[in-house]
């Protein structure tokens, strides 16, 4: 599985958990699907993930788990602001901790979508 982050329009996401409801309502198979985070603008999307957070993101994914002190090390970051940046990732469930303490990407695949579609107008 994979974890898609994107931008959304506002209720996007609720669309998408009606059809499922529909689905299951009718009775049909629903597909495992992939984990979705959405943000409302780019602006909000990068100030949460960060080309610190994301570098921290991409070196997990190629290396496997690690100890955040190794992953510190590992990036020439200081301790504090990495255990910073693991906590937000974490939060957003882009990492995740094993029983060992080491952090990991649970993911296959993390992608990040970048969509600029007009708004639709009511007219």
């Amino acid at each position: 599985m994979k974890a898609i982050i994107e931008i959304v329009r506002r209720g996007e996401y609720a669309q998408s958990a009606l059809e499922i409801a529909r689905q299951v309502d009718a009775g049909l198979a629903v597909a495992d699907a992939d984990y979705h985070i959405g943000f409302h603008s780019v602006e909000r999307m990068f100030s949460e993930l960060t080309p610190q957070r994301l570098q921290l993101l991409e070196v997990l994914q190629q290396s496997g788990a690690l100890s955040p002190k190794a992953l510190a090390k590992t990036l020439g970051r200081d301790d504090s602001n990495v255990n910073r940046d693991i906590e937000a990732l974490m939060a957003h469930e882009l990492i995740s901790k094993n029983d060992d303490g080491k952090v990991f990407v649970p993911w296959d695949e993390v992608d990040i979508r970048l969509s600029f579609r007009p708004v639709l107008s009511a007219a």
